[in-house]
């Protein structure tokens, strides 16, 4: 790893001086890559040196350990700094992964009631509602882009969009298929039943990242509908989209008019094309070692939330929580912290083989 530290170094001490390079910044093209590289590779190596000072002030108190009337004020500093190595250690191996190119992107999240009838779509709205107190707790915002509600207050389906820095790299892990273990309301002798739902977690992409021939599209127009929501009925303002080449369907139905459903829609149907684009392309690079945690497999059970006994068990990692409550108010952040640790770590074993 260190090897690979002084390369970055290296190479960031050549970028510093080819910025400042008048013949470099006559050249804008090439001097903004520079920049752009620059910046990539500066927390790298502000940690690295942030590393190497204090590996330097142990390796000096060590030394001022051996006289007897420095000896007491050297250990302080020497245990001091022997404390926090290991911590920055940790700290640049999670800079020296490559980093996901979507992590700072805005996401699109579909909930679908999977088995278990009036009770799936009762813990698609839980997870929901999870969904929306964690954003509420990242000041992120959330909009409601599609909604199909039963009467019991749950979903069969919602889509919705958040809106923040960091959305895509905090919710990644959360696709697959969540299981819940409970006793249903409408359950009168006491019964656990077993329910799913499905989760996808989309990036919200430009049009520049992936192109759609608009040939490709027809459009749809329709009367909005669901339990009890407002404008029902009323104008054709729900608009459907569906992709011929593939047969995808984007649809949204909140908003007043139909353009702004049409906006929406159009979000969905790129970001569902740029994620089957995204996993073709993954799985060419046959030599790149894919991360178990971060697949994202729709099909693949993640998580199972058992309320008799108050556990939340995350499947890929082995992690469960026991604090049901706090879990589904959106303090979701100890779980999340887990899978992205152990989602470096198995990135960081792919680089070592």
């Amino acid at each position: 790893m260190f090897d690979k530290l002084d390369a970055v170094e290296e190479r960031y001490e050549e970028l510093t001086r080819l910025i400042s390079d008048p013949e470099v910044i006559s050249n804008h093209s090439e001097w903004q890559k520079y920049v752009k590289e620059h910046a990539e590779l500066t927390d790298v190596v502000e940690k690295y040196r942030e590393y190497k000072k204090v590996e330097q002030t142990m390796k000096e108190a060590e030394e001022m350990m051996q006289d007897k009337e420095l000896k007491e004020l050297a250990e302080a500093d020497y245990y001091s700094a022997k404390e926090q190595l290991p911590k920055i250690e940790e700290e640049l191996k999670m800079l020296l992964v490559p980093k996901d190119k979507d992590d700072d992107k805005n996401i699109i999240c579909e909930i679908r009631a999977g088995a278990g009838g009036d009770e799936a779509a009762l813990f698609a709205g839980t997870l929901f509602r999870m969904y929306s107190m964690y954003a509420e707790r990242k000041h992120w915002k959330l909009d409601i882009l599609n909604e199909n509600e039963t009467e019991l207050g749950g979903y069969k389906e919602i889509s919705f969009m958040i809106t923040g820095k960091g959305a895509y790299s905090r919710l990644k892990y959360e696709s697959g298929v969540h299981r819940v273990q409970r006793v249903p309301d409408t359950e009168s002798s006491g019964r656990i039943h077993t329910s799913t739902a499905t989760v996808a977690v989309l990036p919200v992409v430009e049009d520049v990242e992936i192109e759609i021939n608009p040939a490709d599209i027809r459009m749809e127009v329709f009367r909005a509908s669901g339990a009890g929501g407002q404008h029902i009925n009323k104008t054709s303002s729900a608009v459907r989209l569906i992709h011929e080449p593939t047969g995808i369907v984007a649809e949204c139905q909140t908003e007043r008019s139909q353009f702004q459903n049409r906006e929406y829609a159009m979000k969905m149907l790129r970001s569902r094309l740029y994620e089957i684009e995204k996993e073709k392309q993954d799985s060419e690079l046959a030599n790149e070692r894919k991360s178990q945690i971060g697949s994202g497999d729709r099909s693949e059970k993640i998580r199972t939330y058992n309320y008799p006994q108050g556990r939340i068990t995350d499947h890929r990692i082995g992690l469960s929580i026991f604090q049901m409550e706090d879990f589904l108010n959106g303090n979701i952040d100890n779980m999340i912290d887990s899978l992205t640790a152990a989602d470096v770590a198995e990135k960081l074993k792919g680089e070592e083989e």
